[in-house]
């Protein structure tokens, strides 16, 4: 398998919704928890199928009329991947200051950060 490589939104999405189900998962079954929501046609769910087997995110199998996929990169794998890459790239590497930017923005509170300093308590234990 190569490099994990950054997703699209729309072929995300799709992996959000594999992630959740046990493999493998059929067209239909994306269809009817994704396509609908997104009103996707059927042939747009597969063309971006096709293009997650193609950057080696999904396995694909055929059964009688039914495909089937199967995921080749895990929902830790890929989030462990963009937030190393959004850490790089907006923080300079530094998770003082993606907590900062966190804090200052309001979107931590005192009791995420006691949490924080729990964590980091017995990480260095």
């Amino acid at each position: 398998m190569e490099l994990i490589k950054k997703l699209p939104d729309a072929e995300f999405e799709i992996m959000k919704v594999i992630w959740k189900n046990e493999p493998p998962i059929t067209t239909s079954l994306l269809m009817q928890q994704l396509g609908k929501e997104k009103q996707w046609k059927p042939q747009t769910l597969i063309s971006l199928l096709l293009r997650l087997v193609k950057r080696d995110f999904l396995r694909t199998e055929k059964k009688g009329k039914e495909r089937l996929y199967f995921p080749l990169v895990t929902k830790a794998e890929y989030l462990k991947f963009e937030t190393s890459n959004f850490i790089e790239r907006f923080h300079e590497n530094s998770f003082v200051s993606l907590v900062d930017t966190l804090s200052a923005g309001k979107k931590i509170d005192d009791s995420d950060l006691d949490e924080l300093a729990k964590w980091l308590k017995k990480q260095g234990e």
